[in-house]
């Protein structure tokens, strides 16, 4: 029914602890599990082959000299899937107990709609981020910041909690992060390669998807944590700064977006891409 789909770059730490969660909380824990590594010299190509049989894992080794990125290697894994949904995730998540059926559950409710359906998000304070709608914001020092200081059965504790108090559902998207039909996804044609490494290419998506009538819903019935962008800013590496692969695209896809759509975007008050100026 659902292929749970990775796109990693360097990032083995938390790739680990990703997979891990999957298999340990996930309601349908047997599904088909895609894992593309791309350009990978921390280990996780090795860490892949050791460890596929483990966890039961599909997974492919691509060295690019121009990198897909992240939107491309959501097309690449999005590509082999063959069950009726596609359940996309980052690599430096943490899933909490039948996340993956409770965003299913939304598409129950709205059977005939094409919906990119995502999890309520958990962040440490990586960014000095203000606290935004479909994400909650925590100091380091609750759950930690870290794959070494994580405290994952605190963190589940706590979600449970805030699963039971809660009950909404919230018009937004999350890239990189979400349920959708596969043949939604083929439809709309997925992400595209000219926001490629990185930035810019889930907005162009999700603006794509609402022209075409697709709905977001974000539910606080489904939970992960997200160690904040560490498969693409890399903290840990840069002394607290994003990577220069990061700051160099979301530099040049922004002239990328304008000269595609003609104006910057709009959001809504949700900080969710509502349209374009």
């Amino acid at each position: 029914m659902i292929t749970f789909c990775i796109s990693t770059f360097n990032n083995l730490n938390y790739l680990k602890i990703a997979i891990d969660s999957v298999r340990k909380n996930s309601y349908f824990k047997n599904a088909p599990f895609i894992i593309h590594a791309e350009n990978c010299s921390d280990g996780t190509d090795e860490w892949l082959k050791e460890n596929s049989k483990k966890y039961d894992l599909e997974y492919y080794i691509d060295k690019n000299d121009i990198p897909l990125g992240i939107g491309g290697g959501m097309n690449f894994c999005a590509d082999k899937v063959k069950t009726e949904y596609i359940m996309f995730l980052h690599s430096d998540f943490y899933v909490t107990k039948n996340w993956d059926k409770s965003l299913l559950d939304v598409f129950n409710k709205y059977p005939k709609e094409k919906m990119w359906v995502c999890s309520h998000r958990v962040e440490p304070d990586m960014f000095g981020s203000p606290q935004r709608p479909g994400t909650v914001i925590l100091s380091k020092d609750i759950f930690g910041a870290y794959y070494s200081d994580f405290n994952s059965n605190y963190f589940e504790e706590w979600a449970q909690e805030f699963i039971n108090h809660n009950d909404f559902e919230i018009p937004k998207g999350e890239g990189v992060s979400g349920l959708i039909r596969k043949k939604d996804w083929d439809e709309i044609g997925g992400n595209d390669p000219l926001f490629a490494p990185a930035s810019w290419e889930d907005m162009d998506l999700f603006l794509r998807m609402l022209q075409n009538g697709y709905r977001f819903i974000l539910t606080s019935k489904s939970v992960v944590w997200h160690f904040g962008a560490r498969g693409s800013h890399r903290l840990e590496e840069n002394n607290g700064q994003s990577s220069t692969r990061q700051r160099k695209a979301e530099q040049e896809n922004q002239q990328k977006w304008l000269s595609k759509w003609g104006s910057f975007p709009t959001f809504s008050e949700y900080e969710m891409i509502n349209g374009i100026r």
